[in-house]
């Protein structure tokens, strides 16, 4: 059992770090929501600001959560590669927990992650059939990021040409290359839901169709 134990807190740091937060130097800062200790209370207060925003976004644009994942949350370089975080912003961790980096505290950053874990929670054992692009897209639209859409209308900033990445090493392979496969990813999405009447209904759409049993290519057609 020790030897397992050491070989996820080495290997897998980011999952060690979840389960065992004390480990590595997490305290609770809000409900769900843990940052490094020794923390000033302006350091404190800009973490619980950050994640009780993105929250809000997430239960808006979902129309309720159903997921709870955990923030780990770095306010130093440091702290994020003990965590075994890299160059991202942030990462969601085996749909319970969202790591964010000092580059990361922000509501639009911290949405981003937690739509991943939430769509994932509502699909359950369906969410493989999700393409990776729809994903990022999604969470795109639930984030609002202003860096790859525009703010009304129709909200494209990039139009998508072609194919876009369907597996996690296609996506990143392809965003490491052009950081606007996530405007074309967003495009596409935000175009779908528009047709399907919004946001909300248009997820509860695509959970309902998948749960049931329907391929993702019949919910979201090329």
């Amino acid at each position: 059992m020790i030897a397992v134990v050491v070989v996820v807190a080495v290997g897998f740091p980011a999952v060690a770090a979840t389960v065992c937060l004390g480990c590595y130097g997490f305290v609770a800062v809000g409900p769900g929501a843990y940052a490094g200790s020794g923390l000033s209370e302006a350091q404190r207060q800009r973490v619980v600001d950050a994640v009780v925003a993105a929250r809000q976004r997430v239960h808006e644009f979902y129309g309720g959560v159903v997921s709870s994942p955990r923030l780990l949350v770095c306010l130093d370089d440091d702290c994020y590669r003990r965590i075994g975080g890299g160059r991202e912003r942030g990462v969601a961790v085996l749909n319970r927990a969202v790591l964010l980096s000092p580059r990361g505290v922000d509501p639009v950053i911290a949405s981003h992650e937690m739509s991943h874990v939430e769509l994932r929670h509502r699909l359950g054992a369906h969410a493989d059939q999700v393409p990776q692009w729809f994903d990022e897209g999604l969470a795109v639209l639930v984030s609002g990021d202003p860096r790859y859409l525009h703010t009304g209308g129709d909200r494209c900033r990039v139009a998508p040409t072609g194919p876009l990445p369907g597996t996690l090493d296609e996506w990143l392979r392809a965003a490491s290359a052009d950081e606007q496969t996530y405007a074309r990813a967003a495009c596409r999405v935000s175009r779908w839901i528009d047709a399907r009447g919004g946001g909300r209904a248009a997820v509860a759409e695509l959970v309902a169709r998948l749960t049931a049993g329907e391929l993702f290519a019949a919910v979201v057609p090329d």
